[in-house]
């Protein structure tokens, strides 16, 4: 890993708001502000008629554009290939629009700090590698030299760590502590237990789902006054763009005030016609009931799946803006047995651990020759993180109950300590088989069109004459820093193929090349 002459910083790329943190001199974790004061971006895009291109609008400025315009939520879009919105004649990429995102945040920075040169994006937990993969580039389209990229709750452990004065500091007293990361954004969420020691930081469990943040939340208030309109006057206000993107941001505002409010009014004008609701905190509640108990059975899977029962936690870490509403500490406290900590900023925690892990990795690449104090670089340096894989990787082979069916044959459960390596013999389909062609995917589903073919490789020229059932012996590894390895041998004859999924492959380098020079040529405001 090569760092480059520029500062280095943490990113925490989020799907309704965005923020950057660094190491300062004095060896705190610090949130930087933007153009406007704040340490928050909306990550919302705006390409203008007139070719302007506005990161992180004021809703004022959002309600004078054609909605269509309007991007938001593009990280839900992260590493779709058919995913893409055309600009000037121009086919922009999910990579390209977050590229645009990091742009803002970088050249912000910098009126702040000075040149940006590296940086550490963060990414969900649940994040395949396919997505992960879209977010590095993203960085790289944007001039970024990205060292790394590390999980949102790992971030936020290191953030939370390092505030209770226990991160790095060797303490012969210290009882390991095993805490629950709660993590509910605007568009994401997962949840994590991490086992940790001052020096030494382990995930023990990891589940999420990339579709559940607080817009799903803010859409059933959408919907749920809409619906009284369309019995009240008989049209939808939903079928106008214009109308729904303003509403939308009134529900929003409504859903945080309720937060603090036992009773919201909310008014929808449409076509002449006004109707307004009182919304109570107890309708808001039920009407998201389903929501919030997908977010309940996923935090019971994993302290299940983690060994982890009510109580037996030292601390809960909530992240991300939507967990201000009161129904997330209140399921917490039933579901873990005790009250959440408030000791991180929800909205900053995560692009802090990223600005931590950040400088960990610059003090051991330049043997502390950094800005960053002596003393903090001492703690960093005897900082290590080991994690667990957060999907499946499995081989898709005939079922052996049904010939003429295929199925996805895991091999490295998610949830496996890395690194990792496996190696299982399989064996040939038909009498004198030349070649042998090895698909690798990503998921839990049995069935291999449910899962995410991440790569394949091919053994060819096997020996003439192979009889059915010849022995093949296929590897996977999974190492430190997420990179999977494929192998598999021919026994008889002793061919061997392999492959490597390296993240940076999502777009090969001439595709990133022409995506930086298209980005220079858009001015970010």
């Amino acid at each position: 890993m090569q760092f480059l002459e520029g500062n280095t910083v943490g990113i925490d790329l989020g799907t309704t708001f965005s923020s950057i943190s660094m190491m300062d001199e004095s060896g705190e974790p610090a949130p930087l502000l933007n153009s406007d004061d704040r340490t928050i971006t909306p990550s919302i895009v705006i390409l203008s008629e007139e070719g302007q291109v506005v990161v992180g609008p004021t809703f004022e400025r959002m309600s004078v554009e054609d909605p269509e315009r309007i991007i938001e939520a593009i990280k839900r879009q992260m590493g779709n290939k058919d995913f893409y919105v055309v600009f000037q004649n121009k086919k922009l990429t999910p990579e390209f629009i977050s590229a645009l995102i990091l742009k803002k945040l970088k050249q912000d920075a910098e009126e702040r700090i000075g040149p940006i040169a590296n940086a550490v994006i963060t990414v969900p937990y649940y994040f395949n590698d396919v997505r992960r993969k879209a977010t590095q580039d993203a960085g790289r389209i944007a001039g970024l030299n990205v060292v790394d990229i590390i999980n949102e709750p790992t971030a936020a452990t290191l953030a939370y760590a390092w505030i209770k004065g226990e991160l790095g500091i060797k303490k012969a007293d210290f009882q390991k502590k095993t805490i629950l990361v709660y993590d509910l954004g605007g568009g994401t969420f997962d949840v994590t237990v991490v086992e940790y020691t001052p020096t030494n930081f382990r995930v023990l469990a990891t589940d999420g789902d990339v579709m559940l943040g607080g817009l799903d939340w803010t859409r059933r208030v959408v919907d749920h006054v809409s619906e009284q309109y369309l019995q009240k006057h008989g049209t939808d206000p939903r079928e106008d763009p214009e109308t729904l993107l303003q509403f939308t941001q009134e529900c929003e505002d409504a859903k945080r005030q309720l937060s603090n409010k036992s009773q919201v009014p909310v008014s929808l004008y449409y076509q002449g016609k006004t109707l307004t609701v009182a919304l109570t905190r107890g309708d808001f509640e039920r009407m998201t009931a389903d929501l919030m108990q997908r977010t309940r059975d996923t935090t019971e899977l994993v302290m299940q799946q983690a060994g982890v029962k009510a109580g037996e936690l030292d601390d809960i870490v909530v992240v991300g803006g939507s967990t201000h509403m009161p129904v997330v500490e209140a399921m917490l406290i039933e579901v873990a047995g005790r009250k959440p900590s408030r000791d991180v900023s929800p909205e900053e925690a995560v692009s802090q651990g990223a600005a931590i892990h950040a400088a960990i990795l610059e003090a051991r690449a330049t043997g502390g020759g950094s800005k960053i104090a002596k003393a903090a670089l001492d703690r960093l340096r005897s900082v290590s993180t080991a994690d667990v894989n957060s999907h499946s990787l499995g081989i898709k082979i005939t079922d052996p109950n049904n010939r003429v069916q295929k199925i996805n044959h895991i091999m490295i459960p998610k949830n496996t300590q890395i690194p990792f390596n496996v190696s299982q013999r399989f064996v040939t389909n038909s009498p004198n088989q030349r070649s042998i062609h090895v698909h690798i995917l990503e998921g839990e589903a049995k069935d291999p069109a449910a899962c995410t073919l991440i790569g394949d490789f091919r053994i060819v020229d096997l020996p003439p004459n192979l009889p059915q059932n010849s022995p093949v012996e296929v590897t996977y590894s999974y190492d430190a820093n997420g990179r999977i390895s494929a192998t598999a041998r021919d026994l008889t004859g002793n061919r061997e193929a392999a492959t490597q999924i390296v993240r940076d492959s999502g777009l090969d380098t001439a595709g990133v090349d022409a995506m930086e020079t298209l980005a220079l040529e858009y001015t970010v405001e």
